[in-house]
Formats: structure tokens, C-alpha cells, sequence
């Protein structure tokens, strides 16, 4: 993709960081990294640091998944905030009791549409990083197939995934 492509709102929304549902469970002291590595994210290497044992002491808790994402996805460096976003999907997956291959995820596993409904959201917003991110790293089909799937689970589009295949129509034109 350009350069020029302007990322549209892909980041887990505050909402979810602080959910209780997603929240539960935190390690006090892994909270405290958490909140380190926010403090410290202009040190890359710190910032990373505190992530990695945030990590350590809360392995596959959502709110660390979400600051791992949110690092990487920040800084650039999308291959690795797709390997998050992987493991955002099937925790989100796991969470929601829906199948682990988000491609047969159906509409009727949960009320997506609506808002309070945290746990479908975080599947949805992580389906979104992953569209959003294979198509920032030239997988635009595998990108396409999510963004569809993700109109599919929420035809009203509260996620904004048009936006995103509006991205993928308009590939390959000029800007005029």
C-alpha cells in the first residue's frame, strides 16, 4: 500500500482496556508494567521491556495482548502487531466461545451490534487490526476477506470497516 494511506481508528478502543470483563484478572504487579511501559513508550527499548513482563506474569490476559498491540501497531512495526493481532483474535475467539478460525464465526454467535456488549467488540476490533494490518503488509485478499467477514457480523458497520474496503475499491487509482 502508499505510504500516503492514512490509518482509519484500528486501535482497541479505550473502552475495552478498561473493561472489567477484560481487566479481570490482571496481576497487580503486571498492571504496574503496563502502565510503566505506557509511561516510558518514547524508550523503545524500556517501554518494550515492561510489555515483555507484563507478559511474563499475565501470558494471553487481553489487557496485555491490547498494550502489545498497541505498541507495535505505534511504532511501526506491523509484523509484529499482526502476531498480536492474531493472538487478540483467538483470545478474543476463546472468550467469546465462538470457533478459533474467524472465518466461520456467523452473525448468530452474539449481538454484535450492541455497544455494551464488550467481549463480541473486542473480536470485532481484533478482526479489524487484522484486516487493517494485512493490508498494510500487501495481503489486500486475506485483508478483503476479513473486512467482509466483518460487515457480515456488523451489517450497521458500528466497527467502520467500510472504511477499509472503501481502501481496498480504491486501490491500484489515481488520487485525481
Amino acid at each position: 500500500m502508499p505510504d500516503t494511506f492514512v490509518s482509519p481508528q484500528v486501535e482497541i478502543n479505550e473502552a475495552l482496556v478498561t473493561s472489567a470483563l477484560l481487566g479481570r484478572g490482571l496481576p497487580t504487579e503486571a498492571e504496574h508494567h503496563l502502565w510503566e511501559a505506557g509511561l516510558s513508550y518514547h524508550l523503545d527499548d524500556i517501554a518494550e521491556r515492561h510489555l515483555r513482563e507484563a507478559e511474563s506474569l499475565a501470558p494471553g490476559h487481553a489487557a496485555v495482548l491490547i498494550g502489545l498491540y498497541r505498541f507495535y501497531f505505534y511504532k511501526g512495526r506491523l509484523a509484529e502487531a499482526l502476531d498480536v493481532a492474531r493472538r487478540c483474535l483467538l483470545k478474543a475467539a476463546e472468550e467469546n466461545n465462538f470457533s478459533t478460525d474467524w472465518r466461520r464465526v456467523r452473525a448468530s454467535d452474539a449481538e454484535f451490534g450492541r455497544y455494551e456488549n464488550i467481549l463480541p467488540r473486542f473480536f470485532l476490533f481484533s478482526l479489524k487490526g487484522y484486516a487493517y494490518l494485512q493490508m498494510r503488509l500487501g495481503e489486500t485478499e486475506e485483508g478483503r476477506l476479513a473486512v467482509e467477514k466483518l460487515l457480515e457480523l456488523d451489517p450497521t458497520d458500528k466497527i467502520g470497516a467500510k472504511v477499509l474496503l472503501g481502501v481496498l475499491e480504491r486501490m491500484g487509482q489515481d488520487d485525481d
